[in-house]
């Protein structure tokens, strides 16, 4: 589903003798399958949120190439958007509208039928625990609840692939489960979920597969039974330690 294959982003000009290029993203290739939930792991500035904006049309690739479900997203923007969503680490929502009129909005956008909408909108806000707030306008929403307001809209069109930057950021720990089981959920009926996170117990509980990326490089990969294997420990803080900690 998601093919990526010598993927690099230099920020600043590629002169060498340039003092202030960056290579943010270094030959980055990975291979995410359908149904599949990976955990993109690093420390700060490690490239994580480049990567997913690259992926996500957001940020244009220095060179290398990608394909989302077969598709170029830099040759076909508006068919790779037809089947991702992207939830990034700090959503940005209309604060005039209300709940209701924002997920409304999003349908439209998706150009979804205004019943389909409708039907939508009870079975996500009942779910997300929205509905006494379905006339609040955003801007008196909590952080939690706009995060499970983003997370309801973003389903809206049922992606095949979903993005998420640190999806738990803020959140209680009622929502913290909900978004927890409702990932594994979605991933076991075949989306493809590919998200960074600092929260190592997070990657522990829900992955598929790990990716730790350090300085723009790819440095490690595979399930938790095959890092444990590979690195003799039995926990992932001390693998993630052991590989990053003098970064």
């Amino acid at each position: 589903m998601i093919k990526i294959n010598k993927l690099s982003k230099t920020y600043g000009s590629n002169d060498a003798k340039n003092p202030h290029s960056f290579e943010a993203v270094k030959n980055l290739t990975l291979d995410i399958g359908k149904g599949e939930l990976f955990c993109f792991l690093g420390p700060n500035g490690a490239g994580k949120t480049t990567t997913i904006k690259i992926l996500t049309g957001l940020l244009r690739a220095s060179s290398g190439s990608i394909l989302i479900n077969g598709i170029d997203p830099e040759t076909d923007h508006l068919s790779s958007k037809k089947i991702i969503g992207y939830i990034p680490d700090m959503p940005y929502l209309y604060e005039r509208l209300t709940t209701t009129e924002f997920f409304e909005f999003t349908g439209e956008l998706y150009d979804i039928n205004k019943e389909s909408i409708h039907e939508k909108l009870e079975e996500s806000f009942a779910l997300f625990g929205l509905i006494e707030y379905k006339n609040v306008l955003v801007k008196d929403l909590s952080h939690g609840l706009r995060q499970r307001l983003i997370y309801a809209a973003t389903f809206l069109h049922d992606p095949e692939i979903l993005f998420i930057d640190e999806p738990l950021i803020g959140l209680d720990p009622y929502t913290i489960r909900l978004i927890k089981d409702l990932l594994k959920e979605k991933a076991r009926n075949g989306m493809t979920i590919f998200l960074t996170t600092h929260i190592l117990a997070l990657a522990e509980d829900i992955a598929h597969r790990i990716g730790i990326i350090l300085r723009g490089e790819l440095i490690e990969t595979g399930t938790l039974s095959e890092l444990y294997e590979r690195h003799g420990k039995n926990n992932l803080e001390d693998i993630f330690l052991s590989l990053t900690g003098n970064y």
